[in-house]
């Protein structure tokens, strides 16, 4: 038996399944989690005894069980995973490739030393060293990654991991090993540099891309937020302007309402205070919830829906100070309002409606929308999130709220019933 292999294989799925347990949030139970994550291992090393003691001089047989191992690898990350999406799966590959490194520094160190002992010591720190850094250098910028919604593209970025993996194993170890090449070490050691570097980069792209799109929706609710102060600036100040109007008037209906006591028609005083309860609520600005912020988009989103004779039945509970962040929340809220608007502008008269209820309080966070449609609504298989049909750049809104919903920890749902869409968010805290 080659001690010496089955003891580095061994040492290295040790790291493997360490990598994903500590760069991946998990679904289960943390005794769950590690039941899955050991039964895994064990797996491992059952196949290792396969391909290196049973048949150890069989490349098919080192090759079937490899992509078996590499199997159970990935599937034990998505297993555990939180989230079941392109991001595991990529964090799963890097994985293998992190614990590669480790593998061909037993060799590197045997060549040099023909010490086993100091062979499997020495790949030990460096597998050590290598989770160390990854995990001080990358683990809070790929979780931020990871918790985030924005999945486009990471089909292709996994292209990443699977080449970088595929190259080590070819040039280190399949169909010849660094024992057999020694003179491949100085390019393996200059290509695990490359992947460390094209990692790092490729995750501080990534995350400037992120902020990009964070800053461009703050940029539209800033930009919503600043009109709807300039819609309410006018209706302010054409209120005013009416209620001068009626102060000014208002001593000729009390010589009216005088008279018309002195000739004892009450029927027509009647009919004058009638006007004058008019005219001060036509010029009464709208409020329809405590908190500023949220008011003036509000405010907003019914003037636009005013505008295509949409009926807006609000039923809102909105403190001034509310548990969340107030520009998050009110994105997520124009969010819901133009997906809602779209949907019902082009129906008929009676079907053009929107319920929402929206229910802020410091225990709980209850959203609620519901509109009728009538062309067909397509889902993402993936996100469950509804398809938009304008191509490339749009269907971000959605991806959005449920970064938001992700973020406070909260239930968010959308469906179909009888010819109404609900969309709906829920989160106690």
């Amino acid at each position: 038996m080659d001690y010496f292999s089955n003891i580095s294989y061994t040492v290295s799925h040790i790291f493997l399944i360490l990598f994903l347990f500590l760069f991946i949030t998990h679904r289960y139970s943390r005794k769950v989690t590690v039941t899955i994550c050991f039964t895994s291992f064990m797996l491992l090393n059952v196949l290792d005894c396969l391909k290196l003691n049973i048949f150890p001089d069989s490349d098919l047989c080192y090759a079937i069980v490899t992509i078996i191992q590499i199997i159970i690898t990935q599937s034990t990350g998505i297993i555990i995973s939180a989230k079941r999406n392109q991001k595991v799966l990529f964090m799963g590959l890097s994985a293998s490739n992190y614990v590669i490194v480790g593998s061909v520094a037993a060799c590197i160190l045997y060549i040099y030393t023909k010490s086993q002992f100091m062979a499997l010591t020495g790949s030990f720190f460096v597998h050590l060293v290598v989770l160390y850094i990854v995990y001080k250098g990358i683990r809070e910028l790929w979780i931020k990654q990871y918790e985030t919604e924005y999945t486009r593209g990471w089909w292709a970025l996994c292209l990443i991991p699977v080449f970088f993996y595929c190259s080590f194993s070819m040039i280190a170890f399949f169909p010849n090993t660094l024992y057999e090449i020694p003179e491949n070490i100085l390019g393996i050691i200059c290509f695990m540099a490359t992947m460390f570097v094209s990692y790092t980069a490729v995750l501080r792209y990534i995350e400037s891309e992120s902020e990009r799109k964070d800053i461009y929706w703050k940029n539209k609710i800033f930009e919503s937020y600043i009109k709807g102060l300039e819609s309410q600036y006018t209706l302010v100040g054409q209120a005013e302007k009416n209620l001068k109007v009626l102060r000014h008037d208002m001593r000729h209906y009390s010589s009216m309402i005088e008279h018309l006591l002195e000739q004892g028609e009450y029927e027509e005083i009647k009919k004058i205070v009638v006007h004058i309860n008019d005219v001060s609520g036509e010029n009464k600005v709208k409020k329809y919830c405590n908190n500023l912020i949220v008011n003036t988009i509000i405010s907003k989103m019914a003037e636009k829906a005013e505008n295509f004779d949409i009926e807006l039945r609000l039923d809102l509970s909105i403190p001034k100070e509310i548990s969340v962040n107030e520009y998050e929340f009110t994105a997520v809220i124009a969010n819901l309002f133009e997906n809602a608007i779209v949907c019902v502008k082009e129906l008929k008269k009676e079907k053009r409606y929107i319920d929402v209820k929206i229910d802020c309080c410091q225990e709980r966070l209850l959203i609620q929308m519901k509109n009728e449609y009538e062309k067909e609504i397509a889902f993402d298989a993936v996100t469950g999130l509804p398809k938009s049909n304008k191509g490339e750049g749009h269907g971000l809104g959605m991806q959005s709220i449920r970064t938001f919903s992700d973020k406070i920890k909260g239930d968010f749902d959308c469906y179909c019933q009888g010819g109404i869409f609900t969309i709906m968010l829920f989160a106690k805290f």
